[in-house]
C-alpha cells in the first residue's frame, strides 16, 4: 500500500514537469538541433492569413522539423486574443501580427521579447536594407535608438494618387502642393463636368483620420506634442479649413465614402484625384480585366505644404511574446519571413507591401507595381499615427468631429477647440 501511495505520489510531482517541458521551454537554438518545434502564429485573416501560410509552408520545407499553427483571424478577434494571453503570461502565441497603433500598447506593457538581445545572442545587426522609418514603429521609445521589439511584416503607407493624362490633356501642374491640389480640382470641375475632381474618406473615425493626417502634417499641425492635446492650433485650422475647401470638388455624400467608394472610383475612372490611397487598394490599377485607367495613374507620397510630404504608416508588425516558449526559433523565423527573397515572393504573389528598399526597387516588381518608387518615398517620409495607448480613443473622438466640420454641424474652428478638449481629457486619464 506503501509503495502505490509513493508511486502515486511520485506521478502528482513529475506529471507537471513532463507537461511542461511536452509544451517547451524558453529555447536557444532548438530549432537548430532538429527537435521538432511547433510555432503558433496569431496571425490575421484574408490575403494576410494567405501570404503568412505560404510563407510557414516555404520555412517548413527548408527545416523539416519546425512546424505552424497559423490562426487566421478577424482583426477584432485577433487583438483580444493576444492581448488576454499576454496578459495572462500564458505563452500560447510564439508570433503576433501587430496593427502599428496597437504596437505602443504592447511594448510598453513589456509583452514582447526584445529583438535587439536576440541580434545581439547572435554576434548580428539589424538589416540596414530594412526602411528605417517602418522599423521605427516596432521601436520603444518610438526613435531609432528605441529598443527593438518587432519587425515591418508588412510595410503598409498611405499615398496619394491622380490622373496623369487629365493633368496633362487640360495642362495642369503635376500636384507637388496641397494648393496645387486644389488648383486642379477646380480647373477639372470647369474643364471637364464627367470626372469628379476629388475624392477622399469621410466617414467618421479612423477613416476620415488617416485621410486627413497628411494634411495636417503637411500644414505643421500636429494631434499631441508630448502627453498634450495640439489640434487646436493655427496649423491645424488651416490644415482643417483647407480639407473643408475640397468638399465642393468632392461627390455628393462623400461624408459616408470609405474604402470601397475610393477604390471603385479610381479604378471605374470616374474620378481624378484620390487624396488617400493604399497599397491594398492600387493592387489591380494596371489589371485591364479590373481597372479602365490602365496607365494613366500616377501613386506617389502625399503632396506637400508648409512641411514636407509625410506619409501615414499603417505597417503590420510582426513580434515574439516575451512568454513564447520558442523565443529563439521564433525568431528564427522572423528574419525569414521579413528577409528580402520572402518578401520580394509575398510581394509578386500576394500583392503584400514591401518594408525594404532592395524590394521596393526590384525591376521586375516595378513593371508590375509601377507605383513602387511613390510607395518607397512615401514609406521613406512615412510616420506613425500618436505613439500611445489612448490612440485608438484619440482617433474615433478626433474622427467624430472632424466629420462634424465636414458635414457642417460645427464650424472647423469649434470642432478642433472640442476636439482638443475631450483628447487632453483622453490622455489625462
Amino acid at each position: 500500500m506503501k509503495i502505490k501511495r509513493f508511486a502515486l505520489s511520485l506521478i502528482l510531482i513529475l506529471t507537471p514537469l513532463v507537461l511542461l517541458f511536452a509544451k517547451g521551454q524558453p529555447e536557444s537554438g532548438v530549432a537548430q538541433q532538429g527537435a521538432p518545434v511547433q510555432l503558433t502564429i496569431a496571425g490575421r485573416d484574408g490575403v494576410y492569413g494567405d501570404a503568412m501560410q505560404y510563407a510557414t509552408d516555404a520555412y517548413t520545407k527548408l527545416h523539416p522539423n519546425v512546424t505552424f499553427q497559423v490562426l487566421k483571424l478577424p482583426y477584432d478577434s485577433q487583438y483580444q486574443k493576444v492581448v488576454i494571453d499576454m496578459k495572462s503570461g500564458t505563452g500560447t502565441y510564439d508570433l503576433i501580427m501587430i496593427d502599428d497603433p496597437n504596437a505602443p500598447q504592447f511594448m510598453k506593457a513589456g509583452w514582447l521579447a526584445s529583438l535587439d538581445q536576440q541580434l545581439s545572442q547572435r554576434g548580428e545587426k539589424l538589416d540596414p536594407d530594412l526602411i528605417s522609418a517602418a522599423v521605427r514603429v516596432g521601436r520603444y521609445p518610438y526613435s531609432d535608438s528605441g529598443t527593438l521589439y518587432a519587425l515591418p511584416h508588412v510595410g503598409n503607407v498611405e499615398m496619394f494618387a491622380f490622373r496623369k493624362d487629365l493633368i496633362a490633356k487640360y495642362g495642369l501642374a503635376v500636384p507637388k502642393t496641397w494648393t496645387d491640389v486644389l488648383a486642379d480640382a477646380k480647373a477639372l470641375k470647369a474643364d471637364d463636368p464627367s470626372v469628379t475632381p476629388i475624392i477622399f474618406r469621410g466617414v467618421k473615425g479612423n477613416p476620415i483620420v488617416s485621410g486627413f493626417l497628411p494634411i495636417l502634417w503637411a500644414f505643421g499641425g500636429e494631434v499631441l506634442n508630448g502627453d498634450t492635446a495640439a489640434v487646436d492650433s493655427p496649423q491645424a485650422l488651416a490644415a482643417l479649413n483647407f480639407f473643408l475647401s475640397l468638399k465642393p470638388y468632392a461627390p455628393q455624400g462623400v461624408d459616408t465614402w470609405n474604402a470601397a467608394q475610393v477604390r471603385d472610383a479610381l479604378y471605374s475612372g470616374s474620378a481624378a484625384i484620390a487624396t488617400e490611397v493604399w497599397p491594398s487598394w492600387v493592387g489591380d490599377l494596371e489589371n485591364p480585366d479590373k481597372s479602365k485607367v490602365v496607365g494613366k495613374v500616377t501613386v506617389a507620397a502625399p503632396p506637400s505644404q508648409t512641411s514636407q510630404s509625410a506619409a501615414v504608416i499603417g505597417a503590420w508588425l510582426l513580434g515574439i511574446p516575451k512568454d513564447s516558449h520558442y523565443v529563439s526559433s521564433a525568431f528564427d523565423f522572423l528574419m525569414y519571413v521579413t528577409g528580402k527573397e520572402m518578401q520580394t515572393q509575398l510581394a509578386d504573389q500576394f500583392g503584400i507591401a514591401p518594408s525594404r528598399k532592395s524590394v521596393l526597387e526590384d525591376p521586375q516588381l516595378q513593371k508590375k507595381f509601377p507605383w513602387f518608387p511613390g510607395q518607397e518615398q512615401a514609406l521613406e517620409n512615412g510616420r506613425a499615427r500618436a505613439r500611445t495607448s489612448h490612440w485608438p480613443e484619440i482617433e474615433t473622438t478626433f474622427g467624430t468631429y472632424l466629420q462634424l466640420a465636414l458635414i457642417g454641424q460645427m464650424s472647423a474652428q469649434d470642432a478642433l477647440k472640442t476636439a482638443n478638449d475631450k483628447i487632453q481629457a483622453i490622455v489625462s486619464q
